[in-house]
């Protein structure tokens, strides 16, 4: 009878062992913003929010044929947005990353199809462009969870 408790406290060491190892935890990927994911976002969103505020100057300078300043404006000030608004992306949960990443992509196609036509002084492809770059930037904001 000893021999036979020894046995079996072995097999139950043994088949507890082999569950315990066998068994993972689970992540879960979250599906909602928490507020301190929200809070970080904020931070993020800001650069790429100055950007978008100071659209209306390249509107202008496409409007009076000022291709130079034009060019300038997009090469200068915006020329960190690539950056700022793929670190973003990477941010977002990833039901909305794909999506962001795409935007930012093809907002970025509009800016530098909106140089190539400031460098041949072309300003019905440069219009057209910034009107689409304009959506695009919009929908990309659209994106990003708002604090409160």
């Amino acid at each position: 009878m000893p021999r036979l408790r020894s046995i079996l406290s072995l097999i139950l060491i043994l088949v507890a062992t082999l569950l315990v190892s066998c068994s993972s935890p689970q992540a879960t990927i979250p599906t909602t913003y928490t507020p301190e994911k929200i809070a970080q976002l904020q931070v993020l969103v800001e650069p790429v929010e100055e950007v978008r505020e100071r659209m209306s100057e390249l509107r202008d300078l496409i409007a009076n044929r000022k291709w130079v300043d034009a060019g300038s404006l997009i090469h200068g000030p915006f020329g960190h947005l690539r950056q700022d608004m793929l670190n973003l992306s990477r941010s977002l949960l990833p039901k909305d990353r794909e999506q962001a990443t795409k935007l930012a992509k093809e907002l970025f196609v509009h800016f530098e199809r909106i140089d190539a036509a400031a460098k041949a002084r072309n300003s019905e492809i440069a219009e057209t462009q910034y009107r689409e770059a304009l959506r695009d930037f919009d929908a990309f904001l659209d994106l990003i969870p708002k604090a409160g």
